[in-house]
């Protein structure tokens, strides 16, 4: 084991002064054997130190104060972790040659061992006396057991929520170079898209042959696509890295106007499958309407691919005092209840047509949003249609 440093000694004399029954405790232990010095030491391989004392004899020795290890019984018991007591030095045949006593002028020592839970030797509880005393018997040796266990209880605990807040600490830290890597993360993949997207856009708007509209249309699909698996994998990333979905109330747009934005969006990247949408928003209803949107955009997203090819989709939004529901109704297989059970699960999807698979994670990240807003989404699926339902609260 290494020796421990200043920091690490003043870190336990630190620990042992938290304890509110320490001064308690080595008031006792003088009155109950006479003794008129007692300490809680701190025992190294290298050192012993006094993190409480107890002194009525002027022995001199007070809290952060040193005896040489080598001239201490504490020494002896760190290595053999057994008590031990002696009511008179003169008369103990095993003692009475000892170079402790004779060093320090004792007649009467006692001595037990302070093991923390996990094992580890903190140190001792003692007590010494220049005169004889009665210590080496079952009653006292019991009752410094018992004190020492106590100490021992006391220490593991504060160790226990040093490790929890140093724990909390790093993870903490790591929190926030977690979410500046998000953050750069986002901002780089971002950048690329948006040239990408913002250049094909300037094409569809000048003259070009069938292919090349074609070709500018099918960049223009992958950039929406990308967009959105960035999106994805983002608030995956700080749903499992980071503080989970963050919900920002304040919106440039109506709810209304976002969910025909989304619309529109599929209806030019999707133009061969019909988007019928009916609107009934009475109420306004608490929301981050971006965060609406990309979950509209995952389920409309969803029910096209796996949506009979060609069969129109079905959306419904209505707001009133209950609430926000939004309905997303396709035309197809149904959902198998083996796929269905694991439907919001990250990486998780059902067969989908070719050039159309995804991470599986549109629809986890729907479910997300969904809770953070406080709903929930019912997902009802037959041999005739498939509808995943949205219902918000009103919100305050």
């Amino acid at each position: 084991m290494e020796p421990l440093s200043k920091v690490d000694i003043q870190r336990d004399i630190e620990a042992v002064a938290k304890i509110p029954i320490i001064s308690n405790i080595l008031e006792v232990v003088c009155k109950t054997t006479g003794m008129g010095f007692s300490a809680i030491a701190r025992v190294t391989a290298d050192r012993w130190i006094a993190c409480a004392t107890n002194d009525q004899i002027g022995f001199g020795l007070t809290v952060g104060g040193e005896l040489k290890l080598d001239t201490t019984i504490c020494n002896e018991i760190r290595q053999h972790y057994k008590s031990v007591a002696i009511d008179n030095v003169s008369e103990d045949e095993e003692w009475k040659h000892h170079h402790t006593p004779q060093i320090y002028g004792l007649q009467s020592y006692i001595s037990v061992p302070i093991i923390l839970k996990n094992g580890e030797f903190f140190g001792t509880l003692c007590a010494i006396d220049p005169n004889p005393a009665q210590v080496n018997n079952k009653h006292t040796l019991d009752t410094f057991h018992l004190f020492a266990d106590l100490i021992s209880f006391h220490l593991s605990v504060l160790n226990d929520l040093s490790d929890a807040e140093d724990k909390n600490q790093k993870q903490q830290e790591e929190g926030e170079i977690r979410e500046q890597f998000i953050a750069m993360l986002g901002h780089d993949l971002r950048n690329p898209v948006n040239a990408i997207s913002n250049a094909v856009q300037l094409q569809l708007r000048s003259n070009m042959d069938d292919r090349n509209l074609k070709l500018a249309k099918i960049i223009q699909d992958a950039t929406m696509r990308t967009r959105g698996l960035i999106d994805n994998i983002l608030d995956f990333a700080r749903g499992r890295l980071g503080g989970g979905i963050n919900l920002n109330f304040d919106n440039t747009d109506d709810l209304e106007t976002t969910l025909k934005e989304v619309v529109t969006e599929f209806n030019i990247i999707v133009p061969e499958t019909k988007i019928n949408l009916e609107l009934d928003l009475i109420k306004p209803v608490k929301a981050d309407n971006k965060r609406i949107a990309q979950l509209f955009s995952n389920l409309l997203g969803n029910a096209i691919s796996h949506g009979d090819q060609g069969k129109p989709v079905q959306v419904s939004a209505k707001s009133g005092d209950d609430g926000l529901e939004l309905s997303i109704i396709n035309l197809g297989k149904p959902i198998d209840e083996a796929t269905k059970a694991h439907l919001f699960k990250p990486f998780s999807r059902g067969k989908v047509k070719h050039g159309q698979e995804g991470l599986g994670l549109g629809l986890y990240i729907a479910s997300e949003i969904t809770k953070a807003h406080g709903g929930e989404i019912i997902v009802n699926s037959s041999a005739l249609k498939t509808c995943f339902t949205v219902k918000l609260p009103v919100g305050k």
